[in-house]
């Protein structure tokens, strides 16, 4: 019987840059950052939600991807077509002014939708992302 989901993964273009993205700008904290074999293994969570780790995986040839097959996902994460997700708050304006203020691009400001409020934004890779402060 499956109980929680305990990790996803993002695609990102560079592992530094995400880091420094997901930690300094969301406030995330590092769970895992060492090399394996040659491949990087980077997780990081959500300050107080140690049990979801999100793998900020490179794009890079090997076992699984050949040249080609790299080249084009790097062009879809970079368009956004790869990676989405939905992160909540409980003051959406609040945390959209101050993700501002740290140089997070949004796609779009804090809306009222019927489920709550929501903004998007885009982190330094190009997956976007809702947050969302929903109504009870």
């Amino acid at each position: 019987m499956i109980t929680k989901m305990s990790h996803t993964a993002l695609y990102v273009l560079n592992q530094d840059e995400a880091k420094d993205f997901y930690v300094n700008k969301l406030g995330f904290e590092v769970c895992t950052d060492t090399t394996m074999e040659g491949f990087r293994w980077l997780t990081v969570t959500p300050s107080g939600q140690p049990d979801l780790e999100i793998t900020l995986m490179a794009i890079q040839p090997g076992p699984l991807y050949d040249e080609a097959t790299v080249a084009q996902m790097q062009e879809l994460v970079k368009k956004g077509a790869m990676g989405s997700g939905v992160f909540a708050t409980t003051n959406c304006q609040a945390t959209y002014e101050e993700l501002k203020s740290k140089g997070v691009e949004f796609i779009a400001p804090p809306q009222e939708r019927p489920y709550g409020i929501e903004a998007m934004f885009k982190d330094n890779s190009g997956n976007w992302f809702s947050l969302t402060q929903r109504h009870f």
